[in-house]
């Protein structure tokens, strides 16, 4: 995460429902060699204690995972090109600004028997977030087909024990510069989510 601490002033909780919010990331495990990385859905726990995920069997972490593994499971949002330009000050560098939490902990499978669960209540939570569509269930599925492609996966857990939040939206600049790049970002289209990044911006130090 950015070491500069005026970045990292979100509360424990603005963090976790973030990661909630979002619900993919990727996640890291330190082997020999190179890390082994993978893009997974997940789902968080009410109290923030656990992440709940699978994997396909044949994932060099799946097989890594003889016993339980230290592991950081990173959660990107908005992210866009910052130009000096926007400042309206003199002698400024180009950045970038974002925001990513980090979930760390253990990595443990889980046993098989619980995997229809955890199936059912990822699809369940992001099946909602498409109302008024009709949600979508593994019972729609035909039991043997379902049977087949469950054998192919495995289901982990994440207990967690750090949570790290990174929201770089210059706070470190006056507030004019601060708008003045949140506009420039909104109007480029140099990033993802672009116009987020701008409004998160734009509300820096309004609370309160």
């Amino acid at each position: 995460m950015h070491p500069n601490p005026v970045f990292r002033t979100e509360s424990h909780e603005a963090n976790l429902e973030f990661a909630r919010d979002r619900g993919f990331g990727v996640l890291a495990v330190s082997v020999e060699g190179a890390p082994l990385l993978s893009h997974v859905p997940f789902v968080l726990s009410d109290d923030g204690a656990w992440a709940d995920l699978h994997l396909v069997r044949s994932n060099p972490i799946v097989r890594a995972l003889k016993q339980p593994l230290q592991t950081r499971l990173a959660v990107s949002g908005p992210d866009a090109y910052v130009s000096p330009d926007w400042y309206g000050v003199p002698d400024q560098v180009p950045t970038w600004n974002y925001a990513a939490v980090h979930l760390i902990g253990r990595l443990e499978l889980r046993p098989q028997a619980e995997l229809r669960d955890v199936l059912d209540r990822q699809s369940a939570v992001f099946e909602g977030r498409l109302a008024p569509k009709p949600a979508w269930t593994a019972d729609k599925m035909d039991p043997e087909a379902l049977g087949r492609m469950m054998r192919q996966i495995v289901p982990c857990r994440l207990m967690i024990e750090d949570v790290q939040g990174t929201w770089k939206l210059n706070q470190n600049k006056t507030a004019d510069a601060r708008l003045g790049a949140a506009d420039g970002i909104a109007a480029s289209r140099v990033g993802s989510e672009v116009e987020v990044l701008a409004q998160w911006m734009q509300d820096v130090g309004q609370a309160g």
